[in-house]
């Protein structure tokens, strides 16, 4: 088709009738009066501004929205679309441009976060283009269109006034007022009821807001109350995320694995934006439709890899019927997982229940009671405190180890490159020899990652590991496959030659088992699966994975959860439980936390980890101090910032510079810069993340320089904050790269969450924020500034607009910080130039997430203990003079003096009760609520050690009929309903409480 033919199909979109696209005559509403509510249809659904040149239909939910903002930080129209997830729109018949669906000309794209315009450059017409793939098609580029000129629809969150007017400010005062948060709460509301109006949130129930996280908890009910809604609402908000990714008209290839089950490779479409998230685990439902041929078609199977270029591996579970002749026309589902939210919830049901599932010193403590300080009895600090064929220790790993050894409950703060996972090791080797006839140590993680990291280490110590994998990931190939359960009960078979490993070649061959071999195979599997845990010093597998049936039980004494700042808090709790009477918990509270989805419960305090909430308590972490990481420049900005310069080099400059390797550093001798970069950021496809094209350009325009100057691909790694930035960089590099395509894909870039706990030779940074007034979002997230800083062994290139940035004043000290160093550049790559930017003078950043402004390190050493009681015992009675008790003198009962008598054993100070009525820093008011008594102290003081455990665990005034619970939604717990509770944990645990779980160690 030619240009001419084009304009004349496009004429709607003349540039010549911009100017006088006015907003309609308000003549019409003149009429209206206050006493006026019935609106249009095509009436904004949030604020009803209804003037046809101002408003757009979304075609999925057919509702109307305005494109004015009204300080929501974005229009209505772009505000739905965001939060509903819907991608397409049209205009209303009566605007300037007419009844108009927006739609790419070349591909009918209508996914409105992926369209833009272009002029032709000879007719005054636009031309609607999506960014990819269509933009950067050959056949587009001839054509008489000026592609370099191409921008989104979509600027500031709103949609180009010439395409939709924004609403008068007369409109805007006539309309009705809607604030951010209103737009949040009602299309969540609206995922589960399509037809809801503001008005519904009115209603009651409807707006519920969960218990927040507390940091100190009256009583395990409390802690279990506030915690299973946290956990549903998270549950309920994944479910809904893997039950709606559903993809149409995909195409596979077909493989066999060596175990001659089926493979199927396949790409899932990025093009209504790259939210769809696939992790190695994941069970998907593949299905064909059928045809004339043959019928309908489906099977499940199990993500086993994600290759470099996102082609996903599927193992399918059966290979009956299969069509392995057809390869397109499949439809992808995935499928929902209840398990690791099944074993949180269990988990508060053994802290409720179970007297045994951890020592009453550690119950106490999670609660955030004040308790005596107490040792491990018969804790002997060993002469040697190196572990066989790990790193020698330096002095704060040292302090670290002999610190953890005597404590019932230690807190590692591990900086980025300080050797966590060698101290981890080290410790597990000498809680294991101190621990040789009682049972095994239990190791944990919330990742794979780290649990397979951690696992190969203190295997190098000569202990016997075992790796426990979830059924779903015993296909998945790691670097300690032959430490897995799965792959040691292979070879135990293999070594007898016995009726096991027959069974095993058996299936392998067939596939399948008849019904009665396989319940034969399952049970002698389990016999080999019990005789090898039985038989290992230490068991490894994740959180989650702790609660697995095969562990039913065992109990053990001692657990160590590394990267433990980023599980939440019920995750931490799983393997705790299990029996704990030591507790190491590794992490870095200034880094990333853990994920929550979930905004609601996120906002509740979801998104805390158990290490961050025992320091607010008071218990100072042990922190690692030397980094063996990060070129000595490289450390210096995140130690001053993040670890109050506590942070020591243990490598030299001379031992992080590569000669062989070229690169255009401004200053040779310090291998970092900040490159100034002046694109600007655009909604990504998805509409929940951004992208900025020319920081794109600039990233591939690193890669390819320090490819020409001798780095080999995994050496370097691209980081961004955003989704929708990795993709579009990936796609760039490979469309653009001018180098062999087979160097860019092998070139790891991913997200910063993504990174931690990894690293590279060199790293590249894309920050992509850059608008007049979005701000940058969590780009202003201190954690994850330190991660993306501190991933770099030799070189970091850090991309960004410096205007934009320095209004943070987190990034305006860094940029303080290059350019004092003379390290902010801008200008091309082979002729770059120092900077003259001026920015305001830095302010002092101070690191919320440091409360202890001094001390805090290892080199303090373990508390002085010398008086301090038994940590063995598992009773949960505490002694009446626990550390911080308050003086017997000027205990007060709590609450106000209205004739309401107060629990028994719970106490103020006159310090605490002048607290009454003020807001605390978690947000607790410490007051009563008319004439309940306050349940949710700022100080619950000490436990009275004549309640009895069940007593204790919700003491209740005496007139408890008349009171209403402290909580809404709080439900108290009866004795039928522990009952229950009880025999729950006997059938999924297989034990009672009558039995002596000592024995189990």
């Amino acid at each position: 088709m030619n240009a001419s033919s084009l304009a004349q199909d496009l004429s709607f979109l003349s540039f010549g009738g911009v100017d006088d696209h006015r907003p309609l005559d308000d003549d019409d509403d003149d009429d209206e009066t206050e006493e006026q509510v019935t609106l249009p249809p095509h009436a904004c659904s949030y604020c009803g501004a209804h003037n046809p040149a101002c408003v757009v239909q979304c075609r999925t939910c057919q509702l109307w929205f305005c494109n004015g903002s009204n300080g929501t930080g974005g229009s209505h129209i772009i505000s739905h679309l965001v939060r509903s997830k819907h991608k397409r729109v049209s205009l209303h018949r009566d605007s300037p441009l007419g009844d108009t669906a927006l739609e790419c000309y070349n591909c009918s794209c209508s996914n409105v976060f992926l369209l833009g315009f272009i002029p032709a450059k000879q007719e005054s017409v636009v031309v609607l283009l999506c960014r990819e793939p269509c933009l950067n098609m050959s056949s587009i580029k001839e054509m008489n269109w000026d592609v370099d000129q191409w921008l989104p629809l979509i600027s500031d969150r709103c949609f180009l006034p010439w395409l939709v007017q924004h609403p008068s400010e007369t409109e805007m005062l006539a309309a009705r007022s809607v604030s951010a948060q209103q737009i949040s709460k009602l299309e969540e509301l609206r995922q589960t009821k399509p037809d809801a109006t503001l008005d519904d949130l009115e209603r009651p129930g409807v707006d519920d807001e969960p218990e927040p996280v507390q940091v100190r908890y009256t009583d395990a009910y409390q802690y279990q109350r506030v915690f299973d809604t946290l956990i549903k609402l998270e549950g309920d908000y994944d479910r809904r995320m893997k039950e709606s990714q559903t993809q149409l008209g995909i195409n596979v290839k077909w493989d066999i694995a060596l175990n001659t089950h089926l493979l199927v490779y396949f790409q899932l479409s990025r093009r209504d934006g790259p939210e769809l998230k696939v992790v190695i685990g994941d069970e998907l439902v593949l299905r064909y439709p059928g045809d004339g041929a043959r019928g309908p078609w489906e099977c499940r199977g199990q993500v086993t890899q994600i290759t470099l270029n996102e082609e996903v591996v599927l193992e399918l579970k059966s290979k009956k019927d299969a069509p392995t002749d057809q390869t397109f026309g499949f439809s992808v589902d995935f499928v929902w997982k209840p398990t690791s939210f099944e074993r949180m919830h269990m988990a508060l049901k053994r802290f409720l229940l179970d007297e045994y599932s951890l020592t009453g010193y550690l119950f106490h403590l999670i609660l955030g009671h004040d308790v005596e300080p107490q040792t491990i009895r018969g804790a002997l600090l060993p002469t040697d405190l190196s572990a066989p064929n790990i790193p020698m220790l330096n002095p704060s790993q040292i302090a670290a180890v002999k610190s953890v050894i005597q404590k019932p409950l230690s807190l590692i703060q591990g900086p980025p490159g300080t050797g966590k996972t060698v101290t981890s090791a080290t410790i597990v080797y000498h809680l294991s020899q101190r621990n040789q006839k009682s049972g095994q140590v239990l190791v944990c993680a919330p990742s794979n990652i780290a649990v397979d990291q951690l696992a190969e280490k203190i295997h190098l110590t000569g202990l016997k590991v075992v790796r426990l994998c979830a059924k779903s990931r015993e296909a998945v190939d790691t670097q300690v496959k032959f430490l897995t359960l799965h792959d040691l009960v292979r070879t135990l078979a293999s070594q007898n030659n016995n009726e096991l490993h027959k069974l095993t070649l058996l299936k392998d061959q067939l596939g399948e088992l008849s019904s009665r071999d396989e319940k034969r195979f399952k049970h002698l599997n389990r016999i080999a699966e019990r005789e090898i845990l039985q038989n290992a010093d230490v068991i490894c597998c994740t959180c989650a994975g702790s609660g697995d049936p095969r562990l039913k039980n065992f109990r053990f004494r001692q657990v160590l959860i590394d990267e433990s700042t980023q599980a939440t808090e019920p995750e931490c709790l799983v393997p705790i439980v299990r029996g704990a009477k030591q507790v190491v918990l590794v992490g870095d509270h200034c880094q990333l936390g853990p994920v929550v989805m979930c905004k609601k419960a996120a906002q509740a305090g979801f998104d805390r980890s158990l290490f961050e909430r025992l320091i607010l308590l008071g218990i100072r972490p042990i922190r690692l101090q030397v980094q063996y990481r990060m070129h000595p420049c490289l450390s210096l900005f995140p130690s001053t910032t993040f670890y109050e310069g506590s942070l020591q080099n243990g490598v030299t400059e001379e031992q992080r510079l590569q000669l062989d390797i070229s690169f255009p550093w401004p200053i040779p001798d310090q291998p970092m810069m900040f490159y100034a970069a002046n694109g600007l950021e655009e909604l990504s496809s998805s509409g929940t993340s951004y992208l900025n094209r020319i920081e794109a350009t600039m990233v591939e325009k690193l890669v390819t320089t320090f490819l020409n100057g001798g780095c080999s691909p995994d050496q370097i790694g691209v980081i961004t904050p955003y989704e929708g930035q990795r993709a579009f960089i990936v796609s760039y590099m490979l469309r653009s790269g001018p180098l062999r395509k087979s160097l860019y894909e092998a070139i790891e870039v991913a997200s910063v969450d993504a990174f931690q706990g990894r690293e590279k030779d060199y790293i590249i940074m894309s920050s992509v924020r850059s608008n007049e007034a979005q701000g940058i979002g969590f780009l202003n997230d201190p954690r994850r500034l330190n991660v993306a800083l501190t991933r770099a062994k030799f070189g970091l290139v850090v991309l960004g607009n410096p205007r934009v940035l320095s209004r943070s004043v987190l990034w305006n000290n860094l940029l303080h910080h290059f350019k004092e160093c003379d390290t902010l550049v801008e200008g091309p790559i082979n002729n770059l130039q120092v900077s003259v930017m001026k920015f305001d003078r830095p302010r002092k950043y101070l690191n919320r997430f440091m409360p202890f402004r001094s001390g805090g390190s290892a080199e303090e050493g373990p508390e002085d203990m010398s008086a301090a009681a038994d940590a063995d015992d598992y009773s949960r009675d505490l002694p009446s003079g626990g550390r911080g008790a308050p003086d017997s003198a000027a205990r007060r009962p709590i609450g106000p003096s209205n004739g309401v008598s107060r629990p028994s054993g719970t106490y103020m100070t006159s310090a605490h009760q002048s607290m009454i009525g003020q807001t605390g820093s978690n947000g607790n008011v410490y007051a009563s609520h008319g004439s309940a008594p306050v349940y949710a102290y700022a100080h619950p003081g000490v436990i009275d050690p004549s309640v009895s455990h069940r007593q204790r665990q919700r003491p209740m005034p005496s007139n408890a009929n008349s009171v209403p619970p402290p909580s809404s939604t709080a439900q108290l717990m009866t004795q039928e309903t522990c009952g229950s509770l009880q025999s729950q944990l006997d059938d999924d645990y297989g034990l009672s409480q009558s039995q002596d779980l000592d024995d189990h160690f």
